[in-house]
Protein backbone atom coordinates (compact mmCIF):
# COMPACT_ATOMS: atom_id res chain seq x y z
CA UNK A 1 0.00 0.00 0.00
CA UNK A 2 3.03 2.25 0.77
CA UNK A 3 4.01 1.37 -2.50
CA UNK A 4 1.12 2.01 -4.67
CA UNK A 5 0.83 5.63 -2.48
CA UNK A 6 4.23 6.48 -3.05
CA UNK A 7 3.38 5.43 -6.95
CA UNK A 8 0.15 7.76 -6.64
CA UNK A 9 2.12 10.81 -5.66
CA UNK A 10 4.96 10.57 -7.95
CA UNK A 11 2.21 10.28 -11.33
CA UNK A 12 0.69 13.72 -9.10
CA UNK A 13 4.02 15.55 -9.20
CA UNK A 14 5.21 14.28 -12.95
CA UNK A 15 1.22 15.52 -13.79
CA UNK A 16 1.21 18.69 -11.87
CA UNK A 17 4.84 19.59 -13.13
CA UNK A 18 3.74 18.75 -16.92
CA UNK A 19 0.62 21.39 -16.08
CA UNK A 20 2.97 23.42 -14.69
CA UNK A 21 4.94 23.43 -17.80
CA UNK A 22 2.21 23.79 -20.27
CA UNK A 23 0.79 27.02 -18.45
CA UNK A 24 3.84 28.48 -17.97
CA UNK A 25 3.81 31.31 -20.25
CA UNK A 26 0.61 31.27 -21.45
CA UNK A 27 -0.12 34.41 -20.29
CA UNK A 28 3.78 36.04 -19.21
CA UNK A 29 5.92 37.98 -21.35
CA UNK A 30 7.22 35.65 -24.25
CA UNK A 31 10.77 35.48 -26.10
CA UNK A 32 10.35 37.50 -28.53
CA UNK A 33 13.05 41.18 -28.66
CA UNK A 34 11.77 43.07 -31.09
CA UNK A 35 8.48 44.03 -32.89
CA UNK A 36 7.82 41.39 -35.85
CA UNK A 37 5.99 39.81 -38.48
CA UNK A 38 4.77 36.76 -39.13
CA UNK A 39 2.88 35.41 -41.69
CA UNK A 40 0.45 32.59 -41.81
CA UNK A 41 0.12 30.64 -44.88
CA UNK A 42 -3.42 30.02 -46.47
CA UNK A 43 -4.46 26.92 -45.42
CA UNK A 44 -2.19 26.36 -42.57
CA UNK A 45 -3.22 24.41 -39.63
CA UNK A 46 -2.41 25.68 -35.69
CA UNK A 47 0.85 23.25 -35.88
CA UNK A 48 1.81 25.21 -38.92
CA UNK A 49 0.79 28.32 -37.59
CA UNK A 50 3.07 27.16 -34.24
CA UNK A 51 6.13 26.08 -35.90
CA UNK A 52 6.41 29.13 -37.73
CA UNK A 53 5.89 30.92 -34.71
CA UNK A 54 8.47 28.97 -33.06
CA UNK A 55 10.75 29.57 -36.07
CA UNK A 56 10.35 33.90 -35.74
CA UNK A 57 11.31 33.79 -32.16
CA UNK A 58 7.72 34.46 -31.39
CA UNK A 59 7.23 31.06 -29.28
CA UNK A 60 9.46 29.32 -27.07
CA UNK A 61 8.34 26.01 -28.63
CA UNK A 62 5.72 25.07 -30.95
CA UNK A 63 4.32 21.97 -29.18
CA UNK A 64 3.83 24.01 -26.00
CA UNK A 65 2.05 26.71 -27.81
CA UNK A 66 -0.82 23.76 -29.23
CA UNK A 67 -1.07 22.27 -25.80
CA UNK A 68 -1.52 25.84 -24.53
CA UNK A 69 -3.95 26.31 -26.97
CA UNK A 70 -6.12 23.84 -26.77
CA UNK A 71 -6.18 23.64 -23.00
CA UNK A 72 -6.87 27.69 -22.51
CA UNK A 73 -7.51 28.92 -25.66
CA UNK A 74 -10.97 29.19 -27.50
CA UNK A 75 -12.02 27.10 -30.15
CA UNK A 76 -11.73 30.09 -32.71
CA UNK A 77 -10.31 28.75 -35.81
CA UNK A 78 -6.82 31.29 -36.72
CA UNK A 79 -6.81 32.72 -40.11
CA UNK A 80 -4.47 33.49 -42.57
CA UNK A 81 -2.20 36.12 -43.50
CA UNK A 82 0.61 38.57 -42.30
CA UNK A 83 0.30 39.71 -38.85
CA UNK A 84 2.70 41.89 -36.35
CA UNK A 85 3.44 40.77 -33.34
CA UNK A 86 4.28 42.90 -30.66
CA UNK A 87 7.75 42.08 -28.58
CA UNK A 88 7.27 40.04 -25.56
CA UNK A 89 3.66 38.93 -26.71
CA UNK A 90 2.93 36.04 -24.68
CA UNK A 91 1.01 32.82 -26.09
CA UNK A 92 -2.47 33.99 -25.01
CA UNK A 93 -1.54 37.12 -27.07
CA UNK A 94 -0.63 35.45 -29.90
CA UNK A 95 -3.21 32.91 -30.25
CA UNK A 96 -5.84 36.06 -29.85
CA UNK A 97 -4.28 37.70 -32.47
CA UNK A 98 -4.30 35.03 -35.23
CA UNK A 99 -7.99 33.94 -34.37
CA UNK A 100 -8.41 37.75 -34.55
CA UNK A 101 -7.79 38.18 -39.15
CA UNK A 102 -6.18 41.53 -38.03
CA UNK A 103 -3.58 41.59 -40.52
CA UNK A 104 -1.28 43.93 -41.43
CA UNK A 105 -2.81 46.54 -43.45
CA UNK A 106 -0.42 47.98 -46.29
CA UNK A 107 -1.22 50.80 -48.58
CA UNK A 108 -1.04 51.15 -52.36
CA UNK A 109 -1.75 54.80 -53.28
CA UNK A 110 -2.46 56.77 -56.53
CA UNK A 111 -2.50 60.49 -56.81
CA UNK A 112 -5.35 62.29 -58.79
CA UNK A 113 -4.64 62.80 -62.36
CA UNK A 114 -1.77 59.90 -62.78
CA UNK A 115 -2.25 58.28 -65.97
CA UNK A 116 -3.25 54.34 -66.35
CA UNK A 117 -0.01 53.55 -67.38
CA UNK A 118 1.59 54.59 -64.16
CA UNK A 119 -1.13 53.24 -62.14
CA UNK A 120 0.46 49.90 -63.24
CA UNK A 121 3.95 51.04 -62.69
CA UNK A 122 2.57 52.20 -58.67
CA UNK A 123 0.95 48.26 -58.63
CA UNK A 124 4.24 46.38 -59.74
CA UNK A 125 5.93 48.19 -57.23
CA UNK A 126 4.18 47.50 -54.61
CA UNK A 127 6.51 44.30 -54.15
CA UNK A 128 4.14 42.48 -51.66
CA UNK A 129 1.25 42.25 -53.49
CA UNK A 130 1.44 39.33 -56.27
CA UNK A 131 1.08 38.63 -60.13
CA UNK A 132 0.58 40.95 -63.10
CA UNK A 133 -1.97 43.54 -64.16
CA UNK A 134 -3.09 45.12 -67.22
CA UNK A 135 -2.92 48.73 -68.10
CA UNK A 136 -6.55 49.63 -66.88
CA UNK A 137 -8.54 51.90 -68.97
CA UNK A 138 -8.29 55.68 -68.45
CA UNK A 139 -10.08 56.62 -66.39
CA UNK A 140 -11.61 54.15 -64.56
CA UNK A 141 -9.39 54.48 -61.72
CA UNK A 142 -10.69 56.12 -58.67
CA UNK A 143 -7.80 58.26 -57.40
CA UNK A 144 -7.02 57.27 -53.39
CA UNK A 145 -5.52 55.25 -51.19
CA UNK A 146 -5.78 51.34 -50.61
CA UNK A 147 -4.95 48.74 -48.34
CA UNK A 148 -3.76 45.42 -49.26
CA UNK A 149 -2.88 42.39 -47.60
CA UNK A 150 1.08 40.85 -48.77
CA UNK A 151 0.21 38.57 -50.79
CA UNK A 152 -3.05 39.83 -52.67
CA UNK A 153 -3.63 39.74 -56.22
CA UNK A 154 -2.84 42.96 -58.03
CA UNK A 155 -5.72 42.29 -60.04
CA UNK A 156 -8.05 42.14 -57.42
CA UNK A 157 -6.63 45.49 -55.74
CA UNK A 158 -7.45 47.38 -59.56
CA UNK A 159 -10.71 46.20 -59.44
CA UNK A 160 -11.61 47.81 -56.22
CA UNK A 161 -10.24 50.96 -57.45
CA UNK A 162 -12.14 50.60 -60.38
CA UNK A 163 -15.08 49.87 -58.44
CA UNK A 164 -14.61 52.62 -56.50
CA UNK A 165 -14.76 54.83 -59.36
CA UNK A 166 -17.58 53.29 -60.61
CA UNK A 167 -19.66 54.08 -57.52
CA UNK A 168 -18.60 57.73 -56.86
CA UNK A 169 -19.00 58.66 -60.94
CA UNK A 170 -22.56 57.34 -60.31
CA UNK A 171 -23.52 59.16 -57.05
CA UNK A 172 -21.61 62.75 -58.47
CA UNK A 173 -23.42 62.16 -61.58
CA UNK A 174 -27.15 61.91 -59.44
CA UNK A 175 -26.38 65.18 -58.00
CA UNK A 176 -25.19 66.85 -60.94
CA UNK A 177 -26.22 70.62 -61.54
CA UNK A 178 -28.02 72.05 -64.49
CA UNK A 179 -25.09 74.35 -65.08
CA UNK A 180 -22.72 71.36 -66.47
CA UNK A 181 -22.00 70.90 -69.80
CA UNK A 182 -21.47 67.43 -69.84
CA UNK A 183 -24.45 65.25 -70.68
CA UNK A 184 -23.28 61.69 -70.36
CA UNK A 185 -21.13 60.60 -66.83
CA UNK A 186 -18.73 59.19 -69.50
CA UNK A 187 -18.05 62.88 -70.95
CA UNK A 188 -18.41 63.93 -67.44
CA UNK A 189 -14.69 61.83 -66.83
CA UNK A 190 -13.09 63.04 -70.19
CA UNK A 191 -13.62 66.78 -68.56
CA UNK A 192 -12.63 66.12 -65.02
CA UNK A 193 -9.87 64.60 -66.43
CA UNK A 194 -8.57 67.70 -68.49
CA UNK A 195 -9.12 69.55 -65.13
CA UNK A 196 -7.24 67.63 -63.45
CA UNK A 197 -4.44 68.25 -65.44
CA UNK A 198 -5.08 71.62 -65.54
CA UNK A 199 -4.63 72.74 -62.32
CA UNK A 200 -2.75 71.56 -58.52
CA UNK A 201 -4.89 74.04 -57.11
CA UNK A 202 -8.10 72.66 -55.59
CA UNK A 203 -9.63 76.13 -55.76
CA UNK A 204 -9.39 76.47 -59.04
CA UNK A 205 -10.70 73.39 -60.22
CA UNK A 206 -14.53 75.08 -60.60
CA UNK A 207 -12.95 77.56 -62.50
CA UNK A 208 -11.03 75.95 -64.92
CA UNK A 209 -14.46 73.78 -65.31
CA UNK A 210 -16.23 76.79 -66.09
CA UNK A 211 -14.01 77.73 -68.82
CA UNK A 212 -14.27 74.68 -70.90
CA UNK A 213 -18.26 73.97 -69.86
CA UNK A 214 -17.89 77.49 -71.63
CA UNK A 215 -16.15 76.16 -74.52
CA UNK A 216 -17.81 73.44 -75.15
CA UNK A 217 -21.11 75.18 -74.78
CA UNK A 218 -20.20 78.12 -77.88
CA UNK A 219 -18.26 75.59 -80.02
CA UNK A 220 -14.93 76.65 -79.26
CA UNK A 221 -11.62 74.70 -79.18
CA UNK A 222 -11.08 73.52 -75.55
CA UNK A 223 -7.03 74.32 -76.65
CA UNK A 224 -5.96 72.23 -73.13
CA UNK A 225 -2.06 71.26 -73.82
CA UNK A 226 -2.66 68.19 -71.87
CA UNK A 227 -4.31 66.97 -74.58
CA UNK A 228 -1.87 67.34 -77.10
CA UNK A 229 0.79 65.48 -74.82
CA UNK A 230 -1.39 62.59 -73.88
CA UNK A 231 -1.21 60.58 -77.41
CA UNK A 232 2.31 60.96 -77.35
CA UNK A 233 3.14 59.46 -74.21
CA UNK A 234 -0.15 57.91 -73.17
CA UNK A 235 -0.03 60.57 -70.06
CA UNK A 236 3.53 60.35 -68.56
CA UNK A 237 6.00 63.62 -68.94
CA UNK A 238 6.59 64.91 -71.97
CA UNK A 239 10.23 66.47 -70.91
CA UNK A 240 10.15 69.05 -73.40
CA UNK A 241 8.16 71.50 -75.00
CA UNK A 242 5.30 70.67 -77.31
CA UNK A 243 5.98 71.35 -81.27
CA UNK A 244 3.67 73.27 -83.34
CA UNK A 245 3.41 69.88 -85.63
CA UNK A 246 2.19 68.26 -82.66
CA UNK A 247 -0.23 71.48 -81.67
CA UNK A 248 -1.66 70.49 -85.60
CA UNK A 249 -2.16 66.48 -84.87
CA UNK A 250 -5.57 65.37 -85.31
CA UNK A 251 -5.93 61.89 -83.08
CA UNK A 252 -9.03 62.21 -81.43
CA UNK A 253 -7.37 63.91 -78.13
CA UNK A 254 -5.93 66.95 -79.20
CA UNK A 255 -8.22 69.95 -78.67
CA UNK A 256 -6.18 72.59 -80.54
CA UNK A 257 -6.73 70.59 -83.59
CA UNK A 258 -10.36 69.43 -83.00
CA UNK A 259 -13.40 71.30 -81.38
CA UNK A 260 -15.31 68.97 -78.38
CA UNK A 261 -14.20 66.63 -76.05
CA UNK A 262 -11.16 64.32 -76.55
CA UNK A 263 -12.32 60.67 -77.43
CA UNK A 264 -11.38 59.49 -73.85
CA UNK A 265 -9.85 60.79 -70.46
CA UNK A 266 -6.39 61.25 -70.39
CA UNK A 267 -5.59 60.49 -66.43
CA UNK A 268 -7.66 59.52 -63.59
CA UNK A 269 -9.30 62.53 -62.11
CA UNK A 270 -10.46 62.80 -58.47
CA UNK A 271 -13.57 63.63 -56.40
CA UNK A 272 -12.96 67.29 -57.01
CA UNK A 273 -12.19 67.64 -60.43
CA UNK A 274 -15.46 65.17 -61.24
CA UNK A 275 -17.28 67.39 -59.09
CA UNK A 276 -16.47 70.66 -60.52
CA UNK A 277 -17.28 69.76 -63.93
CA UNK A 278 -21.13 68.51 -62.61
CA UNK A 279 -20.75 71.77 -60.59
CA UNK A 280 -18.91 74.51 -62.77
CA UNK A 281 -18.33 77.77 -61.09
CA UNK A 282 -20.53 80.54 -62.34
CA UNK A 283 -18.40 82.84 -64.68
CA UNK A 284 -18.25 83.76 -68.32
CA UNK A 285 -15.21 83.11 -68.48
CA UNK A 286 -13.10 81.68 -71.34
CA UNK A 287 -9.62 81.96 -71.09
CA UNK A 288 -6.85 81.23 -68.08
CA UNK A 289 -3.05 81.68 -67.76
CA UNK A 290 -0.51 80.93 -65.48
CA UNK A 291 -0.16 84.10 -62.82
CA UNK A 292 3.04 83.16 -61.15
CA UNK A 293 1.61 81.74 -57.74
CA UNK A 294 1.24 78.57 -59.06
CA UNK A 295 -2.56 79.36 -60.09
CA UNK A 296 -3.95 81.10 -62.62
CA UNK A 297 -6.03 84.40 -63.66
CA UNK A 298 -8.93 84.27 -65.47
CA UNK A 299 -10.26 86.18 -68.55
CA UNK A 300 -13.81 86.75 -70.08
CA UNK A 301 -12.48 88.24 -73.55
CA UNK A 302 -9.66 87.60 -75.37
CA UNK A 303 -8.23 91.46 -74.73
CA UNK A 304 -8.44 90.83 -70.85
CA UNK A 305 -6.37 87.42 -71.89
CA UNK A 306 -4.09 88.74 -73.91
CA UNK A 307 -3.20 91.13 -71.34
CA UNK A 308 -2.82 88.59 -68.61
CA UNK A 309 -0.02 86.46 -70.77
CA UNK A 310 1.61 89.74 -71.38
CA UNK A 311 1.81 89.68 -67.55
CA UNK A 312 2.76 85.87 -67.57
CA UNK A 313 5.56 86.91 -70.11
CA UNK A 314 7.43 89.56 -67.89
CA UNK A 315 6.86 87.01 -64.75
CA UNK A 316 9.10 84.38 -66.58
CA UNK A 317 11.71 87.01 -67.82
CA UNK A 318 12.25 88.32 -64.47
CA UNK A 319 12.74 85.08 -63.70
CA UNK A 320 14.84 84.32 -66.31
CA UNK A 321 12.94 81.79 -68.07
CA UNK A 322 12.55 83.65 -71.69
Amino acid sequence: MRRLGCLGLLVALLLFGAGVWVAQGWKGAGPLRRDATVTVAEGSSLAGAATALERAGVIASAHRFRLQARLFGSATPIRAGEYAIPARASASQVLALLQSGKVVQRLVVIPEGLPAVMVRDVLLRAGALSGDVAVPAEGSVLPDGYSFERGEPRAAVLARMQRAMRTYLAAAWARRKPTAAVTTPQQALVLASIVEKETGKPAERRMVAAVYSNRLRLGMPLQADPTVIYPITKGRPLGRRIRQSELRAKNGYNTYASTGLPVGPIANPGRLSIDAVLDPAPSRALYFVADGTGGHVFADTLEQHNANVKRWFAIRRARGEM
